[in-house]
């Protein structure tokens, strides 16, 4: 096929040998399988910042960081040429996740470098070669549901344990292949220690695997493993051989409402007679009490 005008400088420089087919195109970026070193690859091509709209961007990046202190600065003051790093950061952050879940054993596709916009990566095939089908596009039988289920929660598992949380986990963006899901699209994926957001995003990834398995074994929605995990993950406990049960404790335990009206009452009648006081007279005011400060240090 003619070669897509984004491409072109990976294939001057000798990255790509030939481009085969485009695979996908999506709001965020385009996909072609190409040739390079011999074997069949993947190159993403992210789409420029006007083409598309990241709506939930600022939460997304929340808790990432960003070593260059100038960048920072133009970043935060939002000028043009921080704009420019802001986009350029948040194209990095696939790239900087896929590296770092694919050292940790998570099974996402290996990673061969990102040259101006473009991710050049491992294609992810089926049985035949071609490309393989993402969950939205396979049938599966209860038994199969149940054992890829538990390959994906064990996959989400580990992304926690090397401290990422995908962010925008669905049936949309893991692949099948013959040896099981394989979890793509990165470029949200937050920290989950930095991120306040991590624990609501975990819950709805883990969520969303729940509701498409359970179409084939409905008793997988009767689990709640992204609340054990999580539990888990802020105790401290959790493993990439942690074995999870599926249950969570929910506290069901009722609020003593007297025992809240009357501590609230409490500190309303404090706040009362300190007001009172302070009309009187009777409190220091702030000359007074820095000179009481001041005679304290005298005597120390």
């Amino acid at each position: 096929m003619k070669i897509p005008r984004r491409l072109q400088p990976l294939v001057d420089d000798g990255l790509i040998d030939e481009v085969v087919t485009q695979l996908m195109s999506g709001k965020e970026a385009q996909v072609y399988v190409v040739r390079s070193g011999g074997e069949l690859r993947c190159a993403k091509v992210f789409k420029e910042a006007r083409q598309r709209s990241f709506k939930q961007a600022v939460q997304y990046q929340e808790g990432r960081k960003e070593r260059n202190s100038r960048r920072a600065r133009a970043m935060a003051k939002k000028t043009r040429y921080g704009q420019k790093e802001q986009e350029q950061a948040w194209l990095n952050a696939e790239v900087d996740a896929l590296y770092r879940l694919a050292s940790a054993g998570v099974r996402v596709p290996r990673p061969y470098g990102f040259v101006d916009g473009v991710l050049l990566m491992e294609m992810i095939g089926d049985a035949e070669g071609f490309a393989a089908p993402r969950l939205d596009d396979v049938t599966l039988g209860a038994e199969e549901a149940r054992e890829h289920h538990a390959r994906v929660i064990g996959e989400v598992v580990r992304m926690l344990c090397a401290g990422l949380v995908h962010g925008d986990l669905s049936e949309f963006n893991v692949l099948l292949d013959e040896r099981g899901p394989v979890i793509i699209d990165l470029p949200q994926a937050v920290d989950a220690a930095g991120n306040n957001s991590a624990a609501l995003m975990l819950e709805r990834d883990v969520d969303n695997m729940r509701a498409y398995f359970g179409r084939f074994a409905p008793e997988l929605l009767e689990t709640d493993y992204a609340k054990e995990i999580w539990a888990l993950y802020e105790a401290g406990e959790l493993y990439p051989e942690s074995r999870l049960t599926g249950c969570f404790a929910h506290d069901t335990s009722l609020v003593d409402v007297d025992d809240l009206m009357t501590v609230i009452d409490d500190v309303r009648e404090e706040e009362a007679h300190r007001q009172a006081a302070r009309h009187r007279g009777d409190e220091p005011g702030v000359e007074e009490a820095a000179e009481e400060w001041r005679e304290s240090r005298r005597e120390c």
